[in-house]
């Protein structure tokens, strides 16, 4: 109904349960991605790999573990856009050649990935899937008679776009950041051993200690020697995916030295300077919305209530076959407390208004449980433009907000009264949490985007 993230990455290096840790590593970044799911694992002579569709813990039983023993490992929890959603596409990739054997995930979308996929048909190669991941796999591959370093070398300086890679060979994990640094990606000590984390959380769910960002443009090689970095030369302003911050990441995560939950509480309280209304209570939209509403009302003073209530055994697998039924469902997912509403003035925060039709069913829910006004505050500026960088976002015609002003979405909505965070606000909540954070992908608020 709203945005999806494509997916998270983890790497293990150095750990005899690499496959368990990634396990752990991968329920924490379920929330990234809950279509389908993979680990591959090292044992220092070959690559063994089990992915399927469904949840993490769906997937992986004990005797897959049995199996999959070694002490480096790579893992992908996967969210695919429609049309992709097939087990072909699954992550990791394993690719296994006479050179030896790569086994590669990635977060992110490339932008030149059809005529990269073009060139490497034309020179014999086959596919056995629609994902970009698999052409980056296979242009690695490409020149890997050259050595690791030098066949990684080449494929960087002709993918374009968004990635996070986490990719390991028999003897080595590495991780790369792409140049803007638009997808997260972060390093951590576990035991003896490192891992790699699309976020924080994950290196936190596995008792690991984290390092810090990997830096956009950085490669980072990893093996029984200890770990190498390499940066890219081309002098690229940091550009990280402002919705990490509004709604994908966790919020006990840190991106880039900015704390996802106390981002925010900012953005609430930005808001609530901007758009402050009379009410009696403020409610967030579960889970995304709650730290804004939080802030909201701490600036306000307006009592925080919880107001709604989230079903957390939805999942996704239910894919309804109907416009109406897909809005429906939004019944099952969200249901309101009429004790904290009834007769009241309600702030409700959201973190972003997509299509429209989640949120005009929320201001339903809301109006059923007894609120006497019902106004719609959103942590995000009009999100106006699709994205090309890695999340599943509807066509421009499908955004509300390239269609309509914000006097118009609120007519459609059925609230009382409607206002979105400012480009600027949202952008002084980030500096005010870290003064030192560079730029943002901001492009589907402005259509203007880091990558051509």
């Amino acid at each position: 109904m709203g945005l999806h993230d494509e997916c998270g990455v983890v790497g293990i290096f150095g750990c005899e349960n690499a496959a368990s840790l990634t396990y752990f590593a991968l329920v924490s970044l379920q929330h990234r991605g809950q279509e389908s799911a993979g680990i591959a694992v090292s044992d220092g002579e070959k690559i063994l790999l089990h992915k399927d569709m469904g949840l993490v813990g769906d997937i992986f039983a004990q005797d897959h573990f049995e199996q999959l023993q070694g002490n480096i490992s790579v893992g992908h929890v996967r969210y695919a856009t429609a049309g992709g959603r097939t087990i072909d596409n699954a992550q990791p990739f394993l690719n296994t050649f006479k050179l030896g054997s790569i086994a590669l995930a990635h977060n992110g979308q490339l932008v030149n990935y059809e005529p990269l996929r073009e060139m490497l048909e034309d020179s014999g190669y086959t596919f056995s899937s629609t994902s970009d991941t698999e052409v980056i796999l296979k242009l690695i591959a490409r020149t890997y008679k050259k050595g690791l370093e030098k066949s990684l070398f080449n494929t960087l300086q002709l993918i374009k776009g968004s990635y996070a890679l986490c990719i390991i060979t028999e003897n080595s994990l590495i991780g790369v950041r792409d140049p803007n640094g638009i997808r997260p990606l972060c390093l951590g000590k576990v035991g003896e051993g490192y891992i790699l984390a699309s976020e924080s959380c994950a290196i936190d769910a596995v008792n690991g200690e984290f390092i810090r960002d990997v830096e956009p443009g950085e490669t980072v090689i990893i093996t029984k020697d200890g770990l190498k970095s390499y940066k890219n030369d081309e002098k690229m302003q940091k550009q990280t995916c402002v919705f990490e911050y509004v709604y994908f990441a966790r919020p006990d995560s840190v991106i880039d030295g900015i704390s996802v939950q106390e981002v925010r509480y900012k953005m609430g309280s930005v808001l609530a300077k901007e758009s402050a209304v009379d009410a009696d209570v403020v409610i967030g939209v579960p889970d995304s919305g709650i730290g804004a509403a939080i802030g909201y009302s701490k600036q306000t003073g307006i009592p925080y209530v919880t107001g709604i209530v989230k079903n957390k055994y939805i999942g996704r697998t239910f894919i309804a076959p109907t416009q109406k039924e897909r809005e429906n469902m939004v019944f099952v997912k969200l249901n309101a407390i009429r004790s904290d509403l009834n007769g009241k003035r309600v702030v409700v925060i959201d973190d972003s208004i997509v299509r429209g039709t989640t949120s005009r069913r929320l201001v339903q829910i809301l109006r059923r449980a007894g609120a006497k006004e019902v106004h719609f505050r959103v942590s995000s500026p009009p999100v106006k433009f699709p994205c090309h960088l890695g999340i599943d976002t509807p066509s421009k015609g499908e955004l509300i907000s390239s269609e309509h002003d914000v006097s118009e979405i609120c007519k459609e909505i059925g609230a009382d009264s409607l206002a979105f965070i400012s480009l600027d606000g949202m952008i002084t909540a980030l500096r005010e949490c870290n003064i030192h954070s560079d730029g943002f992908c901001k492009g589907c608020f402005t259509g203007e985007y880091p990558v051509g």
